[in-house]
């Protein structure tokens, strides 16, 4: 097998979406910002890590949100998350769906980017 896991994961964002990113991303997500690297600093976006995984939002000057394609966060207390968000004025819909074994949300990000929350019913179970 030549792939051994991920990386990171790119989302696009609008030119001067930083503060907004920052907020969601850093703040109510609660991921912690990284530097970006000198040499693509001034392209913009921001940078995101949670373990040995990044996520990296990048700017795009035609920037349309990405509403099927998305990146799916593991989470703890999803319950407590989802309030956070509803809170700061994020929809977010609850789905008990075709995957057993998880309890599963989904919201989008300050730009319309499609945010999958999932928690394992390993971590304890949560009914909406």
């Amino acid at each position: 097998m030549y792939i051994c896991g991920i990386d990171h994961v790119q989302l696009a964002m609008p030119t001067g979406g930083e503060a907004l990113a920052r907020e969601f991303y850093g703040k109510l997500l609660g991921l912690a910002e990284i530097p970006k690297p000198a040499t693509l600093a001034s392209r913009g976006g921001a940078w995101f890590q949670c373990g040995s995984i990044q996520l990296h939002l990048g700017v795009e000057s035609e920037f349309r949100p990405a509403r099927k394609a998305h990146p799916a966060f593991l989470v703890e207390r999803l319950s407590g998350l989802v309030d956070e968000l509803t809170r700061a004025g994020y929809e977010v819909n609850i789905e008990s769906g075709p995957t057993t074994g998880v309890d599963r949300a989904f919201t989008a990000d300050p730009f319309g980017n499609r945010i999958e929350l999932v928690q394992s019913h390993a971590n304890g179970v949560w009914t909406p």
